[in-house]
């Protein structure tokens, strides 16, 4: 019987955790996201805009219209949100059955931290969906509201949106709305009822209930991301910032490998200067190019120069991020070069290049985060070299659809995006980045019928089984192709190495990446991001996803 895979995903926007969730539609695999929104008004499809009575915008909040049932309602931190993407039966009995269902996990989380007896009992109120407390008295809160969608896809009846539950969000958010579009009853949380449970304990005893009404019976795979900002400072206050997150992440950092120790013989480099080298050198150097395979420290540079290949870096040199695994420069970006899209066009064209990759540095400091330029690149070879398929590996964006967009539009061959490693990890190595976020790219991107690639490093204090998990969280959103390599310690500065992995554990990740119906895995110690990358796109299609729409 298939699992319930439960991921905590932290907070994430609520644009990027819908089409996380519209990527997940189609996988077949049921999943319930656990997670908060920044502060967010949401209306339903029967929403009525005169519920909202004052300005939720003044105090930052969002306001979105959204597919889901129900009227408007709010969301922030401090509220946790679980999203079930499941299947139901065919019968539309089964659409009232799942929203009891979710009610009842509700219910159980809420009893697990607050008396019942304290609060005039806990439960349904007729009429009105979610979970109320005080539901003996005549003046019943609301606690936890609903809002669920049903779409057939591929002749299943699948599930999206689902239910959230004030633990301690800033109540002062509903007064700016009248939830759920009831007037005269109050909304509440657990710490106004007197619990002093955390996020993360109260998101746990949730995703456990969430599986017991789901999924009875059903074998669960949890993955989470950690805690941000003050949270890791207060748990693990001893280090540099760098060692606090790795702790609070389960890796010790002084039990990783000393930067000198040696090597296996797996992953030692036989150096190659020969004719094709020194040609592609030639090419970068006289155009005055970047490449990532220079400026990452690369173990690949002499096997691919010298066969006439590089990835070429644009938007600079200089990163906006400090990633704790990545050696790029992260001084202060200069100024973009308007010539560097057909400068690398020239040298794919001088390369005779049938597959060029191109990857950029994270430009957070530019309004579209460098993607106008990326997509200015892809044209620039098209236009120069029309037979020549272009690979992009690009930042998150931050997010941004429309700036993903720019890029989508010029069509390249593949787009890559790096997850980079296990949602554990996440907060730890890529601060600035986030798995929700990553698996949104890759979502979204694959949605606009591109190709879609992603990278992960093992031995930075990861397990076999959750790189696999990852493997399977790519596959849901649609990722055909897959890299996976060993992280290698760059300097002192940068996280260390946890473990050397060995060549037979690459080979099984690659095995269980194709079981899950992955294209391409290309897996082993000295995989990096555009390692054969053409062999890899020569073996996937740039189909979209087919569904077969019907609302519930």
């Amino acid at each position: 019987m298939p699992r319930l895979q439960v991921r905590h995903l932290g907070r994430v926007p609520y644009a990027e955790a819908y089409d996380l969730q519209r990527g997940l539609l189609g996988s077949g695999q049921d999943h319930v996201l656990i997670l908060e929104h920044p502060a967010t008004i949401t209306l339903g499809r029967r929403a009525d805009p005169a519920n909202i009575i004052g300005d939720p915008t003044a105090s930052g909040a969002e306001v979105i219209a959204t597919d889901r049932g129900g009227d408007v309602t709010a969301h922030g931190p401090g509220q946790l949100v679980a999203y079930a993407i499941v299947s139901l039966g065919e019968d539309l009995s089964a659409i009232p059955q799942h929203a009891h269902r979710m009610e009842d996990a509700v219910i159980a989380t809420v009893g697990a931290f607050v008396d019942p007896a304290d609060v005039g009992g806990i439960g349904r109120l007729e009429g009105h969906p979610g979970v109320w407390v005080g539901i003996e008295t005549a003046n019943p809160a609301k606690v936890s509201a609903m809002g669920i969608r049903t779409e057939v896809v591929a002749g299943a009846r699948r599930t999206l949106h689902g239910v959230s539950l004030n633990v301690d969000i800033d109540l002062s958010l509903f007064s700016t709305i009248v939830p759920c579009g009831i007037a005269g009853r109050p909304v509440t949380s657990l710490r106004s009822l007197g619990s002093t449970a955390s996020m993360a304990e109260v998101g746990a005893v949730l995703a456990s209930a969430m599986a017991d009404a789901l999924a009875p019976g059903r074998q669960c795979e949890v993955a989470s991301v950690l805690p941000i900002g003050e949270e890791v400072d207060r748990a693990i206050p001893v280090g540099s910032m760098l060692d606090r997150r790795l702790r609070a992440a389960g890796v010790e950092p002084r039990d990783g490998l000393a930067l000198g120790a040696r090597k296996p013989e797996w992953l030692r480099i036989p150096v190659r200067r020969g004719g094709g080298f020194e040609s592609t050198r030639s090419v970068i150097g006289d155009l005055d190019l970047v490449t990532v395979c220079e400026e990452a420290g690369c173990p690949n540079i002499f096997e691919c120069w010298a066969d006439g290949t590089a990835t070429f870096m644009v938007n600079g040199d200089r990163c906006t991020r400090a990633c704790a695994f990545c050696l790029i420069d992260t001084r202060k970006p200069l100024a973009l070069d308007a010539t560097e899209p057909a400068r690398v066009a020239e040298a794919v064209s001088r390369m005779g290049l049938a597959h060029a990759v191109v990857t950029c540095v994270a430009r957070d400091d530019l309004p579209d985060g460098g993607a106008g330029a990326i997509a200015a690149t892809i044209l620039a070879i098209r236009e120069r070299c029309p037979e020549t398929k272009v690979e992009v590996l690009i930042s998150d964006l931050r997010g941004d659809a429309e700036d993903l967009d720019l890029i989508v539009r010029a069509r390249p061959d593949v787009l890559n995006h790096n997850i980079e490693t296990v949602a554990r990890l996440q907060r730890a190595v890529r601060p600035s980045a986030g798995y929700a976020r990553s698996l949104t790219v890759l979502a979204r991107a694959r949605a606009a019928g591109l190709v879609t690639k992603s990278g992960i490093m093992v031995g930075l204090g990861e397990t076999d089984d959750e790189v696999v998990t990852t493997l399977r969280d790519l596959a849901a959103v649609g990722v055909q192709l897959v890299t996976i390599g060993q992280y290698l310690r760059p300097t002192a500065d940068h996280a260390p190495i946890a473990r050397h992995v060995d060549p037979a554990t690459f080979d099984w990740l690659a095995a269980q990446g194709a079981a899950m119906g992955l294209t391409h895995v290309q897996s082993s110690p000295l995989t990096r991001s555009s390692y054969h990358a053409r062999d890899a796109a020569d073996s996937a299609e740039p189909v979209a996803l087919r569904r077969s729409t019907v609302p519930g």
